[in-house]
C-alpha cells in the first residue's frame, strides 16, 4: 500500500467518523426526544414487554448470519459477485428458516412470558422487520468496503426518523404496545427503500461454496463472537423476564438505554468505521497505533461529558417533571449502568482492532470470558438483591475492560492514558458548575440554561487546550502524519 493510499484511508477514517457520529448525534437529540415522551405517555410493564421481546428477535438474528459478512469486510481483495450473491442467499435462507420457526413456537413463547395478544403482535411485526433488514446487508457492506459511511449515515437517519415518528404519535393514541409494532414495520421498509436507492445492488440467487468456505474461516470465529455477545446480553434479558415481573425488567431496560447512551452515541460509529479501516491498515502497525491514539482521544473527549451531563441532569428531570417520577426506583442502576459504560467506551475499539488484525481467536477467549461472568454474577446479584444486582453485575463485569489494552499492546505501540488526560480534566472542571446549577434547577427552562452553560463551559476548555489536537479533522482536507 503505497503512502497515498494510507492517507486516504486515513482521511477516510474521520470523515466515516465524523459522518456516523453526527448522524447519532441527530438522531440522539431526536431520539432522546422521542424516547422521553414514550416513556411519559407509555408504562414500565409496556416497556418490559418491549425489551423482551426485542430481545428474542435479537437472540435469533444472531443465528441469520455465519460471519460471512464481517468476513467481505474484512477481505483484503475486493469481493467478486459470486462471493455477494452467495452470502446474500445463505443468509435470506437462514433468515426464512429462523422467521418460519419463531412463528412455529409463538404459542410457546406468549406462555413462557404471559405474552397478550398486542404483544403477539408486536412479536410479528419486529419479524417483518428483522427480515427486511436482512434485505439491507449487501448495499451496506459494499458502502462499509468503500469507507463510504457519509451515504450509510442517510440511510439510517431516514429509517430511524420514521420509526420514532409513528411510534411516538401511535403511544399519544393510545395504541400502546402496538405502537412499537408499527413503528418497526414502518422502519424496516423505509430502510430497505432508502439503502437500495443510496447503494444501488442487483440482488442475485445462487450459492457457491468454493466462497463460501474462503470466507467461513474468518466468518465462524467472529459469529462465535457475536453468539456469546448474544448469550451475553439478549439470552439474559430473556432470563431475567422469567424471573422479574414485567416492571422490573422495564425498570432495567430503562437504566441499561439511558445509562448507555453516551456510549451507543459515540461507540456504534467508531466500530462501524474502525473495523474496515483497521482492517485496510493491519500491515502498517506504526499507523494503526496512531490510529488507535486518536481513537481514544476522540472517545474520552465526547464519551466523559456526555456521561456526567447524563449522570447529574437524571435525578433533575425526575424531580421537575412529574409523570417521569414512575421511573425512580431505577435511578440508582442507572448510575451503575453509566459508570459501566466508560470502562466498555475504551474497550470496544481495542476488541475491534484485534478482529482487523486478525486476533479473532484471541477475541473469542475475551468473550468467553465475559459471558461467564455475566451468567455468574448476574444472576447471582439479581436474586440476592433484585434488579439493581444486574447494573451492579454489569459494572463489575465493564471493568475488565484493561485485559483488551493489555493484549493489543503485544502486537501495536500505542498509549492510553496520554490521550484521555486532558478531555478528563476539562470534563471534571465543567461539572462543577453544572452540579451547581442542576441542583437549583426549577423547571424545564433552568435545566435547559444549566445544559447550554456547561456545554459552552467545556467547548472553551476545549478551545484553548485541546483545539491542536481537534482542529485539524474539522476541515475536508487534511493529512495525518503517522
Amino acid at each position: 500500500m503505497i503512502e497515498d493510499e494510507i492517507v486516504t484511508i486515513k482521511g477516510k477514517i474521520i470523515s466515516g467518523v465524523v459522518a456516523l457520529s453526527t448522524r447519532n448525534i441527530l438522531l440522539n437529540i431526536f431520539s432522546f426526544a422521542a424516547n422521553f415522551l414514550l416513556t411519559i405517555v407509555l408504562t414500565p410493564a409496556i416497556f418490559g414487554v418491549f425489551f423482551i421481546v426485542s430481545a428474542v428477535i435479537s437472540f435469533l438474528s444472531y443465528f441469520s448470519d455465519v460471519g460471512l459478512a464481517a468476513a467481505l469486510i474484512q477481505k483484503k481483495q475486493e469481493p467478486s459477485r459470486k462471493e455477494l450473491v452467495s452470502v446474500f442467499t445463505l443468509q435470506e435462507l437462514l433468515v426464512i428458516t429462523i422467521v418460519g420457526i419463531v412463528f412455529f413456537l409463538s404459542p410457546l413463547l406468549s406462555h413462557i412470558y404471559k405474552l397478550s395478544s398486542e404483544g403477539m403482535f408486536l412479536l410479528y411485526a419486529l419479524l417483518i422487520s428483522f427480515f427486511l433488514s436482512s434485505l439491507k446487508t449487501i448495499p451496506s457492506l459494499i458502502l462499509e468496503r468503500k469507507l463510504d459511511f457519509a451515504l450509510l449515515a442517510v440511510s439510517q437517519i431516514v429509517e430511524t426518523v420514521a420509526y420514532y415518528i409513528v411510534t411516538v404519535i401511535l403511544a399519544f393514541m393510545n395504541f400502546g404496545i402496538a405502537s412499537f409494532a408499527w413503528g418497526a414495520i414502518v422502519r424496516g421498509i423505509v430502510g430497505v427503500i432508502a439503502i437500495y436507492y443510496i447503494s444501488p445492488w442487483r440482488p442475485g440467487v445462487g450459492l457457491s461454496l468454493e466462497p463460501i468456505k474462503e470466507l467461513i474461516s474468518f466468518g465462524i470465529p467472529f459469529q462465535t463472537n457475536s453468539f456469546l455477545a448474544l448469550i451475553k446480553d439478549d439470552l439474559m434479558t430473556l432470563f431475567l423476564g422469567s424471573i422479574l415481573p414485567a416492571f422490573q425488567v422495564g425498570y432495567v431496560g430503562w437504566a441499561k438505554k439511558w445509562g448507555e447512551s453516551a456510549l451507543r452515541a459515540i461507540i456504534d460509529s467508531v466500530i462501524r468505521v474502525t473495523f474496515p479501516a483497521y482492517s485496510r491498515l493491519q500491515n502498517h502497525k506504526e499507523v494503526l497505533g496512531k490510529a488507535l491514539e486518536k481513537t481514544i482521544f476522540f472517545l474520552a473527549f465526547f464519551i466523559f461529558p456526555a456521561t456526567v451531563v447524563l449522570v447529574f441532569s437524571m435525578q433533575t428531570l425526575i424531580r421537575i417533571i412529574p409523570k417521569y417520577s414512575k421511573w425512580e426506583p431505577a435511578v440508582f442502576a442507572f448510575y451503575l449502568f453509566a459508570a459501566g459504560s466508560i470502562f466498555a467506551a475504551f474497550s470496544s475499539p481495542l476488541v475491534n482492532a484485534l478482529n482487523a488484525l486478525g486476533k479473532i481467536k484471541t477475541t473469542l477467549v475475551l468473550m468467553v470470558m465475559w459471558t461467564v461472568l455475566t451468567w455468574a454474577l448476574v444472576p447471582l446479584f439479581t436474586f440476592k438483591i433484585g434488579y439493581n444486582g444486574v447494573a451492579l453485575a454489569a459494572l463489575l463485569i465493564s471493568s475488565t475492560g484493561f485485559i483488551p489494552v493489555v493484549i493489543m499492546r503485544r502486537y501495536i505501540a500505542f498509549k492510553v492514558w496520554e490521550p484521555m488526560q486532558k478531555p478528563l480534566i476539562a470534563t471534571i472542571l465543567m461539572s462543577l458548575p453544572l452540579y451547581i446549577l442542576i441542583q437549583h434547577a426549577a423547571s424545564i427552562y433552568i435545566f435547559a440554561l444549566a445544559m447550554v452553560l456547561s456545554g459552552l463551559v467545556y467547548l472553551a476548555l476545549s478551545w484553548f487546550w485541546m483545539r491542536d489536537q481537534i482542529l485539524p479533522y474539522i476541515p475536508k482536507s487534511f493529512k495525518i502524519k503517522p
